[in-house]
């Protein structure tokens, strides 16, 4: 073999191992990408418990426990390692099941699928001393911090939700979720952070449902706010509401957020720029608590539901969570 073909088996060769290489990279970044760190169906013997000992306003502080057998890390108390072992609470900070529940029910028309239920039909005396109404997935005392993490989780809002669009008010005040970069009610956190997905009504006249998403230093100083009025609320209909969080100030941070209506093209809701931890924090440590699924709002909003015999309710099913996946490009 002369010099020249020598040197093209070894070209040859290279090629191949990069071939080869590359081939088995892409293959892992697919697996990773289509493993969450944490996954729940609400399958399986997944259920909603009270924690023994809690007195939160008079009421327990209740916890998913559980998985799904067909399922990897589904174990609501054995798969949150990445989040320092934590447990997913539930929380109302007050009220008793007559007013508001959480619960692992069969999807109404399809027995063979559970759902996550939250039921809210009236407010009670909560936190601060104000009347409020609350149904909340508490993941707190993540540690480290959280630099970046994508969430992907199904929603139906019931037909009973419509019954808002005639709300006599405009409204901001419809939680869905929360992120705490940090908790600004513990007393050790001087950087306190809170970025908010809600649901509004921007007018007072009868009005569609659009989403709203904000953020705000603590003492509820509002940094930076956007309203998607191109896109509506789904209503009576299952999508798919997906979360990016990206630590960072006005020029590094980011905050995206999708809707995936069941049938349809995925909609970009919200792709913000601009800070996600506190604008004075020297050294921003992550997202160190958040409320995934949530359904928060004031006593005059629930009133006016039950006014017309109607309720808040909210089915959540198909709860993801991943620390290495990024939205889609376009």
């Amino acid at each position: 073999m002369n010099g020249r073909e020598l040197s093209k088996s070894i070209f040859c060769f290279a090629f191949i191992l990069f071939l080869n290489s590359s081939c088995l990279l892409l293959k892992q970044n697919q697996i990773t990408e289509q493993q969450p760190i944490f996954q729940s169906n609400f399958e399986g013997s997944t259920n909603v418990v009270s924690i023994p000992e809690t007195n939160d306003y008079g009421a327990k502080v209740e916890m998913l426990i559980g998985e799904d057998n067909n399922l990897e890390n589904s174990n609501w108390t054995e798969n949150l390692k990445a989040f320092n072992n934590r447990i997913l609470q539930v929380q109302y900070t007050g009220g008793d099941s007559t007013k508001r529940y959480a619960k692992v029910v069969s999807e109404p028309g399809n027995t063979n699928n559970h759902v996550l239920k939250f039921w809210l039909n009236d407010s009670w005396s909560a936190d601060l001393g104000q009347q409020k109404a609350r149904v909340q997935t508490n993941l707190y005392g993540i540690n480290p911090g959280l630099k970046e993490f994508y969430q992907s989780v199904r929603v139906y809002l019931t037909e009973d939700f419509r019954v808002l669009r005639n709300y006599p008010e405009k409204f901001t005040w419809l939680t869905l979720s929360e992120f705490w970069n940090n908790e600004w009610w513990d007393s050790k956190e001087k950087y306190g952070f809170r970025i908010g997905l809600t649901i509004t009504k921007p007018i007072k006249e009868e009005s569609d449902l659009y989403f709203r998403l904000n953020s705000e230093d603590a003492g509820q100083k509002e940094i930076w706010e956007e309203v998607n009025k191109e896109f509506k609320v789904p209503i009576g209909k299952w999508f798919t509401l997906e979360y990016y969080f990206k630590e960072g100030n006005d020029k590094t941070g980011r905050f995206y957020v999708a809707v995936i209506p069941d049938g349809e093209k995925r909609q970009e809701i919200f792709d913000v720029k601009n800070f996600t931890h506190n604008t004075k924090d020297p050294s921003p440590n992550g997202i160190t608590g958040y409320n995934p699924m949530k359904l928060y709002t004031s006593k005059d909003l629930v009133a006016y539901m039950k006014s017309k015999d109607k309720t808040l309710q909210i089915y959540w099913d198909d709860f993801k969570l991943w620390t290495n996946r990024q939205p889609e490009r376009k």
